[in-house]
């Protein structure tokens, strides 16, 4: 079977304590619920574009641990395909610990667990090149190296999205070039893009990345909405004023509809116009999934203008 999208990163329950403000340094707050989600980037955006009426697949890495049998059980029942998953018998599955306030901000605490143990001999490379879209999302550690080999293997009519999250944007350029030269299509936010280029404006800023072999590039920038540019097209696009509970999610639900605007014949504003939509839907509830509409739910899929929030 060949799949539209793959997806390959961290998999992590999400454990979300909401809590009255979050702390500094020094400070105390109180904790006024809890509850657990399945996540992890690339996770939640195969998730989103499952919802979306795609057929996706996972590359990723669990124990047999209660996280991993609830992280494995919800890409089922989210439709996704589970045969590129490789289940460590030792070790404990990744999870996430996130704290968000009263107006949606929040924070967030990684443990890795064994997301940082994906080798290269455990990956089935049939398996990743067997899909329209390859979709990465970052790793604590040494687990680049696994999406590195299999960038270097994909068939060239394969394209990749990456959305690097701040922990890959930490280690900076010359660390990323290996995947920024693989990607066709590049999904970060505005804070992550200030740490992956520091001290300069942002058309410096957008003008370094596309020196690399990124043919799109989309910018996240919250209530602000989106910036989205093929290199000649340029377009800012207002986000869509929705009640925000949370925004754990919200950046990968953009992907999740900026992608599927993409793989369908969107050109690059109706995609962006989508990828609004989408993360308009995950911030109206609490988790990184269950805000993320279905198909049947977005009644103008078919001509994302009518969706325009101007």
């Amino acid at each position: 079977m060949i799949l539209d999208v793959i997806g390959f990163g961290a998999l992590n329950l999400d454990r979300i304590y909401q809590v009255n403000r979050l702390a500094g340094p020094d400070e105390e707050s109180y904790i006024k619920n809890v509850s657990e989600s399945c996540g992890g980037s690339a996770a939640n955006t195969i998730i989103g574009l499952s919802r979306l009426g795609l057929k996706t697949g996972f590359v990723g890495k669990v124990a047999t641990d209660r996280e991993g049998k609830l992280l494995i059980n919800n890409l089922k029942k989210e439709g996704a395909d589970t045969s590129g998953l490789i289940i460590a018998q030792e070790g404990r599955s990744g999870m996430v610990h996130g704290f968000v306030d009263e107006d949606g901000e929040r924070a967030l605490y990684v443990d890795p667990g064994v997301n940082d143990q994906v080798l290269l001999d455990e990956i089935d490379y049939g398996y990743t090149a067997n899909c329209s879209l390859l979709h990465l999302s970052s790793f604590v550690g040494d687990s680049i190296k696994s999406q590195e080999a299999v960038l270097e293997r994909l068939p060239e009519d394969t394209t990749v999205s990456m959305d690097p999250g701040m922990l890959y944007a930490h280690q900076g350029l010359k660390n990323l070039e290996k995947l920024l030269n693989s990607t066709d299509i590049l999904l970060l936010n505005q804070q992550e893009l200030d740490v992956l280029l520091p001290s300069r404006d942002f058309e410096d800023q957008v003008e370094t990345l596309f020196n690399y072999d990124i043919k799109i590039l989309a910018v996240k920038n919250g209530s602000e909405g989106c910036f989205v540019s093929d290199g000649e097209e340029y377009h800012q696009i207002y986000a869509f004023e929705v009640p925000c509970l949370d925004t754990t999610g919200a950046g990968d639900a953009f992907n999740a509809g900026f992608i599927h605007g993409i793989l369908q014949g969107y050109d690059i504003k109706d995609a962006g116009v989508l990828g609004n939509y989408v993360a308009s839907c995950s911030i109206q509830e609490y988790g990184a999934c269950r805000g993320l509409p279905y198909q049947g739910d977005i009644p103008h899929l078919k001509n994302p203008d009518d969706l325009s929030p101007d």
